[in-house]
């Protein structure tokens, strides 16, 4: 009989994507279906799904080739073959515990169908799957957006872990630090899995985490800009980048709970900011602000390294609502810029609709903002002709590369 020994995590695993896949939430919500395991268990739950969505149409292309007739994409025998081919081929799991672990989950169902599969596939020998194909529609986007040349670094990008990217809260602090290489001003990068409070300068405050492209807005912000709105601040990042060169900083986002965190990291770093819980669409600025920085929700799509999730829940309708929404929103921030001041824009996604057509139609109905030419980004990183800066995969490839990402530095008339 196949052992359950591991058999928790690989049910939670199960019901993880299940929730992702067929429900659309977050790896962050599903992860909860874990939260009773042990630490080690429930960790390996979520390998198993981040591996299994890294891979997936890969996986599915397997599993065709080894049944005579196809398995609808929600059968539970094709969900289990996925888990095990992905922990076989990115985790590195012997075929016995593959083996051993996958027929318990079909109990009262197509075991021997299972069973066969896994068996012909294992016999033939995995594919490393090294550059993992996107979700078609993905693809298909994404190629019409950037070209074939993005799409295949992002299929580069997907299979490996991302570097940890530190900011930094000074430059002694910096310059102390000698782990790892710096990218930037206040930045060092060090190796996947690093054992983050473990490393000097956590229990200080010296820095947190944060990828270099999600610090590159905050670096936008004029240094001459003395009050600063960070609107949609949580967690936090941006804010403490802020607070940390100097600014009298603001930070404004509607989740009571986020900015309890962002005051958390704030008390940790020993950085000060006033944090207002209010929903940016309804608040109303008590005087004009001489930068705003607004990180506006969107699909976050340029994340797909670390969540691999963002490329099945990002459908069309939600990119869609998630332009709709940043549209309004940059009205309303606008709104709250001095004359002569500055509104830096920027969002996590790889959706032109989000980032450059959003931008473009601002100005188009703003005609007293202009965009600001993006200056001291890191090597590596460019402003297009417009100004603004894309990040795209494949920049900084062989340095770790980069998630996704749009700035743009815009600045009102000063009449």
């Amino acid at each position: 009989m196949p052992s359950t020994e591991g058999l928790e995590p690989r049910k939670a695993a199960l019901r993880m994507l299940d929730a992702i896949l067929r429900r659309a939430q977050t790896m962050d919500n599903a992860a909860q279906i874990a939260r009773s395991l042990p630490p080690a268990d429930a960790a390996l739950a979520t390998a198993i799904a981040g591996e299994t969505l890294r891979r997936l149409p890969d996986l599915d292309f397997l599993i065709d080739s080894a049944t005579r007739q196809c398995l609808p994409d929600d059968a539970k025998a094709r969900m289990v073959l996925r888990i095990a081919l992905a922990q076989k081929i990115g985790l590195g799991t012997p075929d016995h515990a593959v083996v051993a672990t996958a027929l318990p989950l079909v109990d009262g169902g197509p075991r021997r169908l299972v069973h066969g599969v896994l068996g012909t596939l294992l016999r033939r020998g995995l594919p490393a799957i090294e550059a993992p194909r996107l979700p078609a529609e993905v693809e298909a986007r994404w190629s019409a957006a950037w070209g074939s040349a993005v799409v295949a670094a992002a299929r580069d990008a997907i299979a490996r872990r991302p570097a940890t990217d530190l900011s930094f809260a000074s430059a002694p602090a910096c310059a102390e630090f000698t782990q790892g290489v710096s990218l930037a001003p206040l930045h060092r990068r060090l190796d996947p899995g690093s054992m983050i409070t473990e490393l000097p300068g956590f229990a200080e405050g010296h820095w947190w985490v944060q990828d270099l492209a999600a610090s590159l807005p905050a670096r936008l912000v004029p240094l001459t800009a003395q009050r600063v709105l960070d609107a949609c601040a949580a967690p936090g990042g941006k804010t403490m980048q802020l607070a940390a060169r100097g600014h009298a900083v603001t930070a404004l986002d509607r989740s009571e709970s986020r900015l309890a965190r962002l005051s958390e990291n704030l008390s940790r770093t020993g950085l000060a900011a006033e944090t207002v819980t209010a929903d940016a669409l309804h608040w109303d600025a008590p005087e004009p602000f001489d930068a705003v920085l607004l990180d506006a929700p969107c699909s976050a799509t340029g994340t797909f390294r670390r969540h691999p999730e963002v490329l099945y829940r990002a459908r069309p309708a939600i990119i869609a609502d998630s332009a709709a929404l940043q549209s309004s929103m940059l009205d309303r921030a606008s709104a709250w810029v001095r004359p002569g001041g500055s509104l830096v824009y920027a969002v996590c996604s790889l959706e032109p609709e989000e980032g450059e057509l959003q931008i473009a139609a601002f100005l188009g109905r703003n005609p007293h903002f202009a965009l600001q030419p993006a200056v001291l980004l890191p090597d590596g990183v460019t402003p297009s002709a417009e100004g603004w800066v894309r990040v795209l995969p494949g920049m900084l490839a062989d340095e770790g590369g980069l998630d996704g990402f749009f700035v743009a530095h815009l600045v009102r008339s000063a009449a």
